[in-house]
Order: C-alpha cells, then sequence, then structure tokens
C-alpha cells in the first residue's frame, strides 16, 4: 500500500526501536507476551515526556474489546484503536486520520458482507472474503489455525483444570484473534461468548467452555482431509 513499515518483535522491542528511529505512526497489538500493548504504550508516552517528544500516534489493534477495556487503551495513551479483522479500506483510512498520509489499496471495493450462520464450522466462501479474495492466503490464514488447535485446546483445559482466569483469557483472546481472518464461524463466536464471559468475572465453569472446547474439535474433524 506504499507504506514503509518496521516490525518489532515485542513490546520490548517497539519501545526500544521507537526511541532510535521517528515513525508517523505506531499499530500496537494489545495482547503480547512480557510487556503487553499497554505497558508498551505507557512506556513510550514516558519516554517522549522525559525528553521532550512530541508524542506518535500510536493505535490499538485487537480481537476483542468491551467498552471498558477500550477506555483503559485510550486512557493507557493509545490515540486510537481498531478491532480484527481490519480491512486495507480501514487501514487506509486510521492512517490518513492520524498522518495525512493517504495510502493506496490494490483491492476493488469491498462487496457487502454476507455473513454464514452461527452453526457453520467451516464456510470457505467467509475465508475467501476475509483474505480479500486471495484463495493461497486463505488456506495459508486456515492452516496455521488449524496446526494450533491441538496445543490451543490442551492449554485451555490446563487452564481449566488450575482455575487459572487469566491464562484462559489469555489462550482464547489469541485464538479468537486468528478465528477472525478464517472462516470459521462457530469456533469464532465460541471464542467471542466464553473471552466476553470471563473478562466479566463469571464463573469459569460456566463460561461457554464446554461449548468452545466442543468447537474446536468439531473444527479440527470437519477440516481434515
Amino acid at each position: 500500500m506504499g507504506a514503509k513499515v518496521t516490525v518489532a518483535s515485542s513490546g520490548f522491542d517497539a519501545l526500544a526501536i521507537t526511541q532510535e528511529q521517528d515513525f508517523d505512526l505506531v499499530f500496537m497489538d494489545v495482547q503480547m507476551p512480557g510487556m503487553d500493548g499497554r505497558q508498551t504504550t505507557e512506556a513510550i508516552r514516558q519516554w517522549e515526556h522525559d525528553h521532550g517528544r512530541s508524542p506518535m500516534p500510536i493505535v490499538a489493534l485487537t480481537a476483542h474489546a468491551l467498552a471498558n477495556e477500550k477506555r483503559t487503551l485510550l486512557q493507557s495513551g493509545m490515540d486510537d484503536y481498531l478491532t480484527k479483522p481490519i480491512s486495507e479500506r480501514q487501514l487506509a483510512q486510521v492512517v490518513l486520520k492520524w498522518t495525512g498520509l493517504a495510502l493506496y489499496s490494490n483491492n476493488q471495493e469491498p462487496q457487502p458482507e454476507t455473513t454464514a450462520p452461527a452453526t457453520a464450522v467451516l464456510d470457505k466462501e467467509e475465508g475467501l472474503r476475509l483474505a480479500a479474495g486471495k484463495a493461497d492466503l486463505a488456506a495459508d490464514m486456515l492452516s496455521m489455525l488449524l496446526a494450533g488447535l491441538p496445543g490451543d485446546l490442551q492449554a485451555i483445559r490446563q487452564a481449566r483444570a488450575d482455575g487459572d482466569r487469566n491464562a484462559l483469557i489469555e489462550r482464547i483472546h489469541r485464538l479468537h484473534g486468528a478465528t477472525r481472518y478464517c472462516g470459521v464461524p462457530q469456533l469464532r463466536a465460541a471464542c467471542q461468548y466464553s473471552e466476553t464471559q470471563l473478562k466479566q468475572d463469571q464463573p469459569i465453569r460456566g463460561s461457554g467452555l464446554d461449548e468452545l472446547e466442543q468447537a474446536i474439535e468439531r473444527l479440527s474433524q470437519e477440516a481434515q482431509p
């Protein structure tokens, strides 16, 4: 789209890079190990203040956020947030909004979205739409999601057994983010429900985790060649 992009592998990496280079805009993943997006943003803002630097626009990227979480993100020093999946059009709009710089898109205007029933386990048409019509990309995104499902299921079951709410939220949030780029409406809905319930401090036993595990198992079975 015409932008020069620098990638940071972690919050610590992002903090170091932003102290060494000037950027027009920072896209900040919210959930990262070690130093999450909120903590990284606070550290960047403190460094900018201490060194008399003008604040860079920082835009949060998240797969799922409740209203109070969005307020927390903005209070941490972030300027805006985008909810995944993010289209090229949204990306260009937020860059223009915060920098005045216009990016270009090779894609045609997006067609009206059609959403598969939440009961659908695998929807290849939706997956193709989410991949901007690129069949190879859609296949790659689905393959990556499927490859991680056994580990996701094991981690969720272990966290349930341990009663570890934070570990559950972290794992489900990551899985939820991956489902946003694949045609897996049933698993996506199950992730969203469980994540919402857990963040609202609902009992772990009643947070839709049985349904989530079943959705993972159904998708694994249906996607087998």
